[in-house]
């Protein structure tokens, strides 16, 4: 049996002693793409905020490719989140960098490649994000779609080996969604390890291998797709699907 790339284990999170996560685990497989979806502060956030250790978990493990982040220990947990992509809902970039420099600064800061290097990269990654022809424009000339598919190059110029996506349109307009889940289409037909929380439903639907549904802080269902959605289905992951499928004006 093949060894998941990434292993959640058992986290819990508490908050303002409020219980943020309770007893959450799932895996990623090599090349698998899953989505979270549920209603809001169901804890679908902060599960990708552990994983990635921008929160530390009160309890449970966080394993890739079968070590445990807490073998690494604190002084070298940047070490582990090196090799998982984060992309948040407000791109994070640099307003006083141009697109390319977004890119390269962190393989300059982090990687220690040199200037020309980081730029080389950088440009390459613009590219595969259909940004070739932006490197030289600063994130005030680029629109919202456009900043996103920055941070997605970003992203992939550290070489993750997993992907943590965190409603990556829900701040964009509907006309500009449809290029950035283009491109998370194509990073996942190449082969890359993803789990992302969105309200893209119809996105999910055709290219998710398992769709996870969380609610008050745990996986209440999953399943593939055409299980866990069906029109038939009496599950509360479809009921929610119907609504925001008629607040979307598709139903």
């Amino acid at each position: 049996m093949t060894e998941p790339v990434l292993e959640v284990s058992h986290i819990s999170k508490s908050c303002g002693g409020r219980l943020i996560l309770d007893d959450v685990s799932l895996s990623l497989n090599k090349g698998e793409l899953k989505v979270l979806i549920g209603p809001s502060g169901g804890g679908k956030s902060t599960l990708l905020q552990c994983i990635h250790f921008l929160q530390t978990p009160d309890a449970g493990e966080i394993i890739l490719e079968g070590r445990p982040a807490s073998d690494m220990g604190r002084r070298h947990i940047n070490v582990f989140r090196r090799q998982i992509g984060m992309i948040f809902q407000d791109f994070n970039l640099f307003d006083h960098l141009t697109a390319e420099h977004n890119v390269a600064i962190a393989l300059r800061k982090v990687k220690k490649q040199s200037r020309a290097q980081a730029l080389n990269r950088a440009r390459e990654e613009l590219a595969r994000v259909g940004l070739a022809d932006k490197g030289d424009l600063y994130p005030a000339q680029l629109s919202g779609g456009q900043k996103q598919r920055v941070s997605i190059a970003r992203a992939l110029a550290m070489d993750p080996k997993v992907m943590l996506l965190d409603e990556p349109t829900s701040a964009l307009d509907p006309e500009l969604i449809g290029e950035v889940l283009k491109v998370i289409a194509d990073l996942s037909q190449s082969g890359m390890t993803m789990l992302m929380a969105t309200h893209q439903i119809g996105f999910a639907r055709h290219l998710t291998s398992e769709i996870i549904f969380m609610e008050a802080g745990r996986i209440t269902e999953s399943g593939p797709p055409a299980e866990l959605l069906s029109t038939c289905g009496l599950s509360r992951a479809a009921g929610f699907c119907a609504k925001l499928n008629q607040l979307m004006g598709r139903g």
